[in-house]
């Protein structure tokens, strides 16, 4: 483990991480976008690390679901141990120009990984690189993201797409909680041995699933 970036030794036996959103009182009451912040758990409910999304309230409140970030994630002694990057990228499947991709470094300033929207006409399809940009995984989402009051999986799958090693799954949390209060609820299912790097940019393609996918109140019922 002497070889593993900092912070990122407790990753190393999960195989199960937990994304819950953590909703500011005045964005439940009033519906105004404030910075998210998230709690990423074990999958005991234990606090692992602390996640704080930065950007400016233009981009929160006009730009939303295809918003520019960072995420600065702590641990919980407070030593920031990951930082996602997504530039501002306009969100279209019909305009392969405009796919998006997200940076993940661990430590800060050292790339761990990418994730990579490939273009399908019919679904959510994304890659998983390390830090040369060579592919490691595929992700690939449903046809339809609507929940329709149940977990909506995005499969973690080899290079060749035919087998399934893991999952990103939303869970429905209940039509009170998603609508008023937009909470976001994720699970992350890999393989225990699966590299802390590759891991951390799952991590990362948790957070850019919900922003594309989840960020209105009703989507994921």
């Amino acid at each position: 483990t002497h070889n593993l970036p900092p912070g990122l030794e407790y990753l190393n036996q999960l195989d199960r991480i937990i994304i819950h959103q953590q909703v500011e009182l005045l964005e439940a009451i009033l519906g105004t976008e404030t910075s998210s912040k998230y709690e990423i758990k074990n999958h005991l409910g234990q606090r692992v690390y602390f996640a704080v999304e930065e950007n400016g309230c233009f981009d929160r409140n006009l730009c939303s679901p295809i918003r520019s970030f960072t995420i600065r994630i702590a641990d919980n002694m407070g030593r920031e141990v990951i930082t996602v990057n997504r530039p501002l990228r306009c969100n279209s499947c019909w305009f392969p120009c405009f796919l998006q991709e997200l940076e993940v470094q661990s430590p800060p300033g050292t790339i761990a990984g990418y994730v990579v929207q490939n273009w399908d006409p019919f679904l959510p399809k994304f890659t998983i690189q390390n830090e040369s940009k060579e592919d490691v995984l595929k992700i690939i989402g449903p046809y339809a993201t609507c929940g329709c009051f149940e977990d909506v999986d995005f499969e973690v799958k080899a290079l060749n797409e035919m087998s399934t090693i893991g999952k990103i799954s939303k869970y429905w949390s209940g039509f009170v909680n998603n609508v008023f209060t937009n909470t976001a609820n994720f699970g992350i299912q890999v393989p225990v041995d699966l590299d802390v790097r590759i891991k951390a940019v799952m991590i990362g393609a948790c957070f850019l699933i919900d922003l594309m996918f989840f960020e209105n109140s009703l989507d994921g019922l």
